[in-house]
């Protein structure tokens, strides 16, 4: 076999493991958005992630979805809300600050629902989250797309929380690219935990 041969399989070879291991960690994702543990009862605060604002102050599809689901949890078992996300780019005003005027329209007492408005990815939006719960306190309730879940509770549990969550549905013409997208995530994440990429 001559070498140009011997380093043609070798690259199909990769790329076939590469596709597979792609593959196989987009059915991970999958399965354990769909096998999510529990809500507990113990739960200190609902954490809501950000998403995006649209120019005229209304929320994006993913948005909305994600404040539904926090909402209906808030009336499931009340307890204090943290909505979370600073200002984006051509965003009239943080996310966390349009997510709460949100909550209150729809009934949830002021003194119920804090803003962190600073936070610009779901590793800050998790940090900074932590100076509106009560002192001590480190259980919560995430809530963000279904397909970020796995991931979000992961991080959360870096961060030193004691996390389950909820997640809201993606439209199905998204599905596949919000899939893809968040394999792309893991691996990145899953690199960064062996010290060689950073993550945010």
């Amino acid at each position: 076999m001559s070498g140009r041969r011997r380093i043609f399989m070798l690259l199909t070879s990769l790329i076939a493991l590469f596709v597979l291991a792609f593959l196989g960690g987009t059915a991970l994702i999958v399965w354990a958005e769909t096998h999510p543990a529990p809500v507990s009862d113990d739960s200190s605060a609902i954490v809501v992630l950000g998403a995006q604002v649209y120019a005229d102050g209304s929320l994006s599809p993913q948005l909305e979805l994600r404040m539904e689901a926090a909402l209906s949890e808030y009336r499931r078992m009340p307890r204090l809300i943290i909505t979370c996300g600073g200002r984006g780019e051509n965003e009239p005003a943080p996310e966390g600050d349009i997510m709460r005027n949100w909550l209150i329209e729809k009934g949830v007492p002021e003194n119920m629902v804090f803003s962190e408005n600073t936070s610009l990815n779901t590793t800050q939006n998790l940090r900074y989250a932590r100076q509106f719960l009560p002192e001590g306190e480190s259980r919560i309730t995430v809530i963000t797309s279904d397909y970020h879940l796995p991931r979000a509770l992961q991080m959360a549990r870096d961060e030193g929380y004691q996390a389950d969550g909820v997640g809201s549905p993606c439209k199905p013409e998204y599905w596949i690219k919000n899939h893809l997208r968040e394999t792309f995530a893991w691996g990145k994440y899953l690199l960064s935990r062996l010290g060689l990429t950073d993550y945010q």
